[in-house]
């Protein structure tokens, strides 16, 4: 039985990189399917209606909740120009040195991404700052691999996927801070060396748009051109800027839960953008949008949920568990060894992805007892980071590819050498400190 299980799941696989059927559809079917090969009844306890659809759609509910406020104060930060105007102080600030502005362009990705992922975040950051740094001469898939390695940085401080880590693998979130925290170096390390070492690259027309001569030549003190700027491009106030900040500050430095945290974040950018007589219609508003960037990855979510309650049905545990034993490596030097080499195992869409298949594979590792929960969220976040950055089928890598004018697997290629080395970083740790 567990043979079969193990073919549902690549057909699973192959339904999702076939693009047969979307992923959130084919997850779904998949633990559906997963529960009747392991001989759940229809009704009743660790059932198919009642377990699996009924108890497992809404498991991750806490994390749907924490993606739409974070996609709310999303839609926040680029309607009151927070984002943008947090792009332009730093571009600015670059002038005329392409690694300056990249690395500045970089920061503010990694401080977006702390807010909210994928397209999201590479639109926030990238509309602004991908012109910018290809301006000034940074390549085209630099420019684009910058916004995603800059939003991979940030990654290890995002509250929804500290809620998603700690639902899914039933950790405490204080656990996956505390892993989060020591994934963080290897991510920014990485990052700033691919702008470091990629932006030197050549083969990119020098082009000069950050301010034209006529508005260089334009007359008034420096004070009245700079305000002239804010009125004309719509800048947000300074204090506005910290919006991005404030859920951080009260996570991390007061101990509060994520959820009221980020519901902080909204507060302070309605209050310090919006006067009062327009915060009801501002609030709904961005509300409403925050609903839209929201859905994809709630409705995944939900399929997630449903994929986790499968594959934990005692019978399914029972099936695999001597399968996934026999495979799993033990020794830390093996385990580092065997699942670095597995890296690319995340990308397009495949088995081990944590927003796919891969979930379920950390499911059936928890349960089965062959890891401990904590060198799971080890596993999996090290893999997200890959994930979050080169595959040419998530929706960040292709907008911001496609806005750079270059191809997704052209970000794939420059990128994946970094992004696997934060990868291997994680899976050190984990190894070290878990097993």
């Amino acid at each position: 039985m567990g043979i079969v299980i193990l073919l549902l799941m690549l057909a699973g696989v192959g339904l999702m990189l076939a693009r047969v059927l979307p992923t959130a559809f084919a997850l779904v079917l998949l633990g559906v399917a997963i529960a009747v090969a392991a001989g759940a009844p229809l009704t009743g306890e660790n059932s198919i209606l009642d377990t699996v659809l009924q108890e497992g759609a809404p498991a991750l509910a806490a994390t749907m909740l924490a993606v739409l406020i974070g996609s709310w104060l999303g839609k926040l930060m680029e309607e009151t120009g927070i984002a943008g105007t947090l792009v332009r102080k730093i571009v600015e600030f670059g002038g005329d040195r392409p690694t300056v502005v990249a690395l500045g362009v970089l920061a503010v990705s990694a401080l977006v991404g702390t807010v909210t992922g994928s397209a999201p975040a590479a639109m926030m950051a990238g509309i602004i700052g991908i012109p910018a740094m290809i301006a000034v001469g940074v390549p085209k898939t630099t420019a684009a691999g910058t916004i995603l390695m800059g939003i991979a940085a940030g990654m290890p401080f995002e509250l929804p996927v500290w809620q998603f880590f700690s639902t899914a693998l039933e950790l405490p979130v204080d656990t996956v801070k505390g892993f989060m925290l020591k994934l963080f170096p290897f991510a920014a390390f990485f990052a700033v060396l691919f702008v470091l070492v990629e932006s030197r690259r050549k083969g990119v027309e020098h082009a000069w748009s950050l301010a034209s001569a006529a508005e260089r030549d334009k007359g008034g003190s420096p004070r009245e051109r700079r305000r002239a700027r804010a009125r004309r491009m719509g800048d947000a106030p300074w204090y506005a800027l910290l919006a991005p900040v404030v859920p951080l500050v009260l996570a991390l430095g007061l101990d509060l839960p994520i959820i009221p945290s980020m519901l902080g974040g909204v507060l302070w950018a309605l209050v310090t953008t919006t006067r009062p007589g327009h915060l009801n219609k501002r609030s709904l508003r961005t509300l409403y949008g925050g609903f839209e960037l929201a859905a994809p990855p709630i409705a995944l979510f939900v399929a997630i949920g449903v994929l986790l309650a499968a594959v934990k049905l005692p019978g399914a545990v029972e099936a695999l568990n001597p399968l996934v034993e026999a495979v799993a490596p033990g020794n830390p030097v093996v385990f580092v060894l065997v699942f670095t080499l597995l890296v690319p195992l995340c990308l397009y869409r495949g088995p081990l992805n944590v927003y796919g298949l891969g979930a379920g594979i950390a499911g059936v590792l928890i349960a089965a007892g062959i890891y401990p929960a904590v060198a799971v969220l080890g596993l999996t976040a090290s893999y997200n980071q890959v994930f979050g950055v080169s595959d040419p089928t998530s929706t960040q890598t292709v907008w911001a590819a496609q806005y750079s004018g270059v191809g997704p697997q052209q970000v794939m290629l420059r990128t994946l050498p970094y992004v696997w080395c934060v990868a291997l970083g994680g899976l050190i740790v984990t190894a070290a400190t878990q097993l």
